[in-house]
């Protein structure tokens, strides 16, 4: 890496089957200048965590990497740190035992960051914009939310969402 000094590096969690976290200082001495997103299939929060204390600036797991790859590179290369939103709510929604909080009711990573961005009144194309998608998958995502939801109006929809613990 240090032929070439890329603003941002995407990293597998695991290369080689061997943990990549212990080659992050590595590669940041090597490049400082290089922020490091990690993808990965690892949906344990502690390897975030891991990942982050040592340095990565940046987790996001595969399943997410077709919508969320591209706004995670551009939130790192400006140097905020990226954490898939679902990373976070995977664990406290799991413990609350709410209905609809597992099997075919359960929202997907992408559900939660449109949910939660829908919540306070953004419309769908201020979330295309800000989750760089089509006002179309906003759509689809959000009639998928409604189904899941069982709501019709964003009221029920809210209504629903904190019922199941999945906003504040």
């Amino acid at each position: 890496m240090t032929e070439h000094q890329p603003s941002v590096l995407v990293l597998d969690l695991t290369m080689a089957g061997q943990s990549s976290l212990p080659s992050i200082p590595d590669l940041l001495a090597a490049s400082p200048g290089t922020r490091i997103l990690i993808l990965t299939t690892q949906e344990d929060p502690a390897f975030a965590r891991a990942a982050l204390r040592i340095g990565a600036a940046g987790y996001l797991l595969k399943e997410a990497a077709a919508e969320e790859l591209v706004g995670a590179a551009r939130q790192v290369a400006k140097g905020a740190t990226y954490l898939q939103p679902a990373m976070g709510a995977r664990p406290a929604i799991a413990d609350t035992g709410a209905p609809g909080t597992d099997g075919d009711a359960s929202l997907t990573a992408r559900e939660l960051q449109i949910l939660s961005l829908r919540a306070p009144g953004h419309t769908n194309q201020e979330i295309a914009r800000r989750l760089h998608v089509s006002v179309r998958t906003v759509e689809t995502h959000r009639a998928r939310i409604r189904d899941k939801l069982k709501a019709e109006t964003r009221a029920e929809l809210i209504a629903a969402a904190r019922e199941r613990g999945l906003l504040g």
